[in-house]
């Protein structure tokens, strides 16, 4: 069947927007995504006819939206292919997620006697947090190396890992390098210690066929922004023999099952079951339906019919980019999705904000990478990230114009 770009195009109405007169070409879905007309209909409609609150009270439309929720959290399990839609935790977005994972496993499970293993691509929000808990806890963190083509070392992957290691949490595809890493081989490495195993899916979650059954991970992490749904959404999957035996990390309303008191003061505190006692406060109603719209949009496209497209585009655009002469492409070419370079000696800010007065939006700057910009010795770079949406029409205007950027500034 043929991939109806066209029609595609259509359904995201940004796109028809202009920047000094010129057609907007949005490459930076890696940041986040358009949001379709399907996505853009149900927040209104919501706010008209059905808001309130969810899982508070007994009246019609409450009821209504907490069934909602809970239809939502079935068509998320369904999705990346879970056993159970208990496995699946509504959160705000990854980097929540991974917050919230960090600081529950360090309070329950990790010592000073222990260490846990990152690698030297992650993104701030699955580094940062594992550095914090290392050094309140006083435990080791270790991190993973790259070779030169930007590929995990698995060599010095499995000279990391022993019987003290507790986490091993590790991005699915690099957000810099756009690079796929081979998470299934990696976790059944860690299986053989025991090793809790822990997946940012930020990048990959539309862009690749998720079953996290046969990826075999204890957690999967992945924001809806990215997936063509609103802010304000994220997901962590959690095994359910792992889930039933967490506690709490935000605490407040909607979680309790009982305070007992006694002479005037608290004797203990009961929770309600898993996945909910991890869901305190209001949720987050609107970008929940929207999310589950964009799981309906997505699949009335095809997620197999995207990532075939998707291929296709990175491919041409990765063939003709590196016939620029001075470019630099970080990472192997064998990319999901994005591609990141610089210029020879033009700092990337002065390549994006050029781009930007012809409407090509594209992210510059460390990309929240600190730690791989240093092993590249770089203070940023220039990265391109395509979608659904994103055509060969984009991808020529885009190139048109970079090789007229560099050209003037020769």
């Amino acid at each position: 069947m043929k991939y109806k770009i066209k029609k595609i195009k259509l359904d995201f109405p940004i796109l028809r927007k202009k920047i000094n007169g010129n057609k907007i070409v949005y490459l930076d879905n890696a940041s986040t995504s358009q949001k379709p007309k399907i996505v853009i209909k149900s927040q209104n409609k919501l706010y008209k006819n059905n808001y309130s609150s969810v899982n508070r009270s007994i009246y019609t439309l409450s009821n209504q939206n907490s069934n909602n929720i809970e239809k939502i959290r079935i068509k998320i399990a369904k999705f990346i292919k879970a056993k159970s839609p208990e496995e699946i935790i509504f959160t705000q977005n990854t980097t929540e997620g991974i917050n919230l994972i960090a600081n529950i496993w360090s309070k329950q499970y990790i010592s000073n006697k222990n260490n846990i293993v990152i690698s030297i691509t992650e993104h701030h929000a699955n580094f940062i947090p594992w550095y914090i808990i290392s050094k309140q806890i006083k435990c080791e963190l270790r991190i993973i190396k790259i070779d030169k083509k930007g590929n995990i070392d698995i060599n010095q992957l499995i000279s990391l890992l022993d019987k003290n290691t507790k986490i091993l949490s590790i991005t699915h595809i690099s957000n810099v390098l756009g690079i796929k890493n081979p998470i299934k081989k990696i976790i059944k490495i860690a299986k053989k210690f025991n090793i809790i195993t822990i997946i940012d899916g930020s990048q990959a979650v539309i862009h690749t066929n998720i079953n996290v059954k046969k990826i075999n991970c204890d957690f999967y992490i992945f924001s809806g922004h990215k997936m063509y749904a609103p802010t304000g959404t994220g997901i962590i999957y959690c095994k359910n023999n792992i889930i039933k035996n967490l506690n709490p990390w935000k605490l407040g309303g909607g979680i309790i099952a009982n305070i007992n008191m006694k002479h005037n003061n608290i004797k203990n505190i009961k929770f309600i079951n898993s996945p909910w006692k991890f869901e305190s406060g209001t949720y987050n109603l609107e970008s929940i339906i929207g999310l589950g719209k964009a799981i309906d949009y997505i699949k009335s496209i095809g997620i197999k019919n995207i990532i075939k497209h998707e291929k296709k585009i990175i491919k041409y655009t990765l063939h003709k980019l590196k016939k620029i002469d001075g470019i630099k492409i970080y990472g192997s070419l064998s990319k999901i999705s994005l591609v990141s370079f610089n210029i020879k000696q033009h700092h990337c800010y002065d390549i994006g904000m050029l781009l930007d007065q012809y409407g090509i939006s594209i992210r510059t700057g460390n990309q929240c990478s600190i730690p791989l910009m240093k092993f590249y010795n770089i203070p940023g770079v220039c990265r391109i990230s395509i979608a659904m949406y994103t055509s060969k029409k984009d991808i020529n205007t885009f190139l048109y114009i970079l090789n007229k950027i560099i050209k003037k500034l020769r």
